[in-house]
């Protein structure tokens, strides 16, 4: 009777222990794997967190690399295929709003020079984007052969070119002063 209780315990244990085939946040599936448009490069979920701000649930940010690791630097001097998913949970995120963000998150986690430097394609990258909704996903795949791809709800958006671009954009989650420490965790495996 014992050993069957210590089984049954164990089988438990390495049940929940094992990955679920999509990791699920405030009632959205987050995809495993996604493949990068006009490509067969598949990438994997190395994490999701929920980025919050004062106290409102803004949006689940997930980062997708050929392959997991929990270590910010290697990932932002990479030059590999990458992508972020963010799904919006926020009744709704105007234009301006998404683009300040990005202009004062790389300010806060590049220098002066850096940001002057990437100014003409930061003014490109905001202007693919609008307003969106809950519900409303935005991905931002980096492929090397043709740069930082922005896509609404499948919807191509247009491209910035530049490997320095898209690691610069990924500073804003992953940099030395993220948006959330807690979106950084999780993006970098870690629970939100």
């Amino acid at each position: 009777m014992k050993t069957h209780a210590v089984l049954l315990l164990l089988l438990s244990l390495l049940c929940t222990s094992l990955p679920a085939s999509a990791l699920g946040l405030e009632g959205v599936d987050i995809p495993d794997t996604l493949t990068l448009p006009g490509s067969d490069q598949k990438l994997i979920l190395n994490g999701a967190a929920i980025r919050k701000k004062f106290f409102l649930n803004i949006y689940i940010g997930a980062l997708y690399l050929p392959a997991r690791t929990t270590d910010a630097s290697a990932i932002l001097t990479d030059t590999g295929a990458a992508s972020v998913l963010m799904h919006f949970l926020y009744k709704e995120v105007g234009k301006d709003k998404i683009t300040d963000g990005w202009n004062d998150g790389l300010r806060e986690n590049i220098t002066t020079e850096e940001f002057q430097a990437l100014a003409k394609r930061l003014e490109q990258f905001n202007s693919l984007f609008r307003t969106v909704r809950k519900g409303d996903e935005i991905r931002i795949d980096y492929n090397p052969v043709s740069g930082t791809a922005v896509r609404i709800n499948d919807e191509w958006r247009g491209s910035v070119e530049g490997n320095d671009f898209f690691r610069a954009l990924l500073k804003i989650w992953l940099g030395g002063h993220p948006v959330s420490s807690a979106l950084k965790n999780g993006m970098l495996g870690g629970q939100d």
